[in-house]
């Protein structure tokens, strides 16, 4: 942590990773719960030599250095004072004249949590925003649970009949999927008993064989799944408006899944189908329609995301999809071992549930072993959207991710960078996109989701950058946009809502539609071809009145085309936009 770092943080009010004490002649007892903090969460600085006062914060340096840099040392190798041998870095800053001791406390193994003080296990801390709260019960069993040698998913359960507590059906279906996958070792003569014995999925015990938990959540009949996890295995919400949206309308369409993996997995894709963009394109070597989604890798890697890797003993809380207009949020229980830079590398990584993502990598539902969350980034890529949001929240113990719809480099981004005089690569042209959405400090890694490139390239991208004047570098490893660049951009943003405004108040209005409109209107709440709205309105072709109809929706974005490249596709429909959703909203409000 560099003095300018110290001093930044020194005028905000709310740190995460950063923890003030003042320290000045001894060191403080709570210091330690801090520690015990950041040691179960993820990491953080220490730094002795701070006063606070009120909500202001005075440098006022320790007086002994070397007695409280030692006193502190010591104590942290104290079984007895503290549980476990905890990493630490210590460095000594000067500001002002003060000196300040800077600790960085690292985040221990999850084998070795929780963390506790006075060798008292009630006495362990988590960091909640600005703050060291000792854990409650439910999170204390989490850690415990993390920390456990003997993953959840492979606990046999011993009053299970293994001859009535699975589904045939669905067992058939994995064997089909798994036969069929070119590479993999045929178990087709073995009963299923013995085919799932061999994968690991049932155990011998000194009563005989059991089933494990992973393979009643995997082929469970609807009983026996329900005694392992009483709530739903995903809850998924569509909602027609975006994630901002002040609107506390309901969702549109929901599906919650409260049957096995097989089953869950099955539910899911067919509900995703429902709005997938799915474009006509011909494969030019088979000459076969291909009907694959744009985003389906994106969207299949994430929800197998959910499926294999949330907390399955956490009975309290359940993952849930929301998809809005603007993204898809994949929100789950249970935080990853690793951390966010390193899912983002390749190679293998330790699961929360290893015979289960086992069971989905053998028949191809998560193709490469530790590359999940690179190939939806990648994908994401690939469709010039904004590089997905992680979340891996070890404070709260979950998973987010967001997959933004939003454009990268849109026409308004690439009419920008034409201004700005400055020739740009493709890669340096999208991590400059980049700053300009973000608009805040960003890190390397950050770099990384949208070039996909190796780390030591995103530091020479960025640097460049940086000489050009286009980023500034607020760290080894975070950058900004430049100040006048943010100026520059933030004064053409200004200037082009200006302009929408001034069309907005010259346009037509179009709050009152004909009949004819109206009903095409609330028609397309769900995707509908011509042939369904011509049925709705009665008429038995396509009348003059139903061609105006429609293209005065379309002329005033309304509604949309579900294929807008191919507008005379046969597997054409119409859907509402959100202005058309928002203009429904009114009309119903109206008719009320």
């Amino acid at each position: 942590m560099t003095e300018q770092e110290i001093i930044e943080l020194l005028n905000q009010h709310e740190w995460k990773d950063v923890e003030f004490k003042e320290a000045k002649t001894a060191v403080p007892k709570n210091a330690y719960e801090t520690v015990s903090a950041f040691a179960n969460t993820e990491g953080g600085y220490l730094v002795f030599g701070v006063k606070k006062n009120g909500s202001e914060y005075e440098l006022v340096g320790v007086k002994d250095v070397d007695k409280v840099q030692n006193d502190f040392i010591t104590t942290l190798r104290q079984k007895n004072k503290i549980s476990c041998i905890i990493e630490v870095t210590e460095t000594i800053k000067t500001v002002d004249g003060r000196d300040l001791i800077v600790f960085y406390i690292s985040e221990v193994n999850r084998h070795k949590k929780p963390v506790y003080l006075d060798g008292n296990i009630k006495r362990s801390y988590i960091r909640k925003g600005a703050c060291d709260v000792k854990c409650s019960d439910v999170e204390l069993k989490r850690l415990l649970n993390d920390a456990s040698t003997d993953r959840y998913d492979g606990t046999t359960i011993d009053h299970f009949d293994i001859t009535k507590c699975f589904s045939s059906k669905d067992i058939t279906w994995y064997r089909r999927q798994y036969e069929g996958r070119i590479g993999n070792r045929s178990y087709a003569e073995l009963d299923d008993e013995e085919f799932l014995f061999q994968f690991g999925l049932i155990k011998e015990t000194p009563s005989g064989r059991k089933p494990t938990i992973a393979s009643i959540l995997l082929f469970g009949q609807d009983g026996y799944l329900r005694d392992v996890l009483p709530r739903p295995v995903i809850d998924c919400q569509r909602f027609l408006y975006n994630s901002t949206s002040t609107d506390e309308g309901r969702w549109h369409d929901r599906v919650v899944c409260d049957y096995n993996l097989i089953q869950t997995w099955t539910s899911v894709l067919e509900w995703y189908y429902r709005f997938a963009e799915i474009p006509f394109t011909v494969d030019p070597m088979t000459m076969q329609r291909k009907d694959q989604p744009v985003d389906f890798i994106a969207f299949r890697e994430s929800i197998v995301n959910i499926l294999i890797h949330q907390d399955y003993s956490d009975q309290t809380r359940k993952p849930v999809i929301q998809h809005f207009t603007d993204l898809t949020r994949f929100w789950n229980p249970g935080d990853a071992f690793a951390s966010v830079e390193e899912l983002l590398e390749p190679g293998e990584k330790e699961v929360r549930n290893p015979l289960i993502v086992t069971a989905f990598r053998r028949i191809g539902f998560s193709e490469n072993a530790g590359w999940g969350l690179r190939d939806v980034c990648i994908s994401w890529r690939k469709l010039g959207r904004m590089p997905p949001v992680i979340i891996n929240d070890k404070e709260k113990k979950a998973f987010e991710l967001n997959l933004k719809q939003e454009i990268l480099l849109s026409e308004d981004q690439i009419a920008f960078q034409k201004t700005i005089g400055v020739q740009l690569s493709q890669d340096e042209a999208e991590v400059f996109a980049y700053a300009c959405k973000n608009l805040s400090i960003f890190s390397i890694h950050e770099i990384k989701t949208v070039i996909n490139k190796p780390v030591s390239t995103c530091v020479e991208l960025a640097g460049h950058l940086v000489d050009q004047q286009l980023l500034v570098s607020n760290s080894d490893k975070s950058f900004s946009l430049a100040p006048k660049m943010k100026q520059r951009f933030l004064a053409t943003l200004n200037s082009k809502a200006h302009d929408e405004a001034h069309d907005e108040a010259h346009d037509e209005t179009h709050d009152e539609l004909n009949e004819t409109e109206t009903i095409i209107l609330k028609s397309c709440i769900s995707a509908s071809s011509s042939e369904e709205l011509l049925k709705v309105l009665g008429y038995k072709s396509r009348t003059g009145n139903f061609k105006s109809a429609l293209g005065n929706l379309l002329r005033l974005h309304l509604i949309k085309m579900t294929i807008p490249e191919s507008p005379r596709s046969k597997s054409q429909k119409y859907v509402l936009s959100e202005k058309g959703f928002d203009l429904l909203k009114k009309l119903e409000k109206f008719s009320d």
